[in-house]
């Protein structure tokens, strides 16, 4: 599994693809993430701003990608209580009853 150092979090799904090089820029992560070919934690992922924390392994190109924080990355205490935050989002999302998909968008007719 690589691994992949980040310096601050929560750092967004699309800013994190672009800038570990693994798309050629945002429109192309963007474009990747809405077609679902991105994995977070096992699930299809998107959302292209999702927030994403040490621990987050990410499955992409047939790769996964474990998320991790740098030894020399500075988190601040209002940092520290936003990813606490998200956490506790996440938890009660797992938690809910899983619910039918979205009805695609069908395109508007004039």
């Amino acid at each position: 599994m690589n691994v992949i150092q980040i310096n601050q979090q929560p750092i967004e799904l699309y800013k994190l693809l672009k800038l570990e090089a693994l798309v050629y820029g945002g429109g192309e992560a963007k474009i990747v993430i809405s077609e679902g070919l991105i994995k977070l934690n096992g699930q299809i992922e998107t959302q292209k701003r999702k927030k994403i924390l040490s621990g987050d392994i990410l499955e992409f190109d047939g790769q996964s990608y474990q998320v991790e924080l740098a030894p020399d990355a500075d988190q601040s205490a209002e940092n520290k209580i936003e990813v606490e935050r998200i956490k506790q989002l996440r938890q009660i999302e797992s938690n809910k009853p899983k619910t039918a998909q979205k009805a695609k968008r069908r395109p508007i007719q004039f």
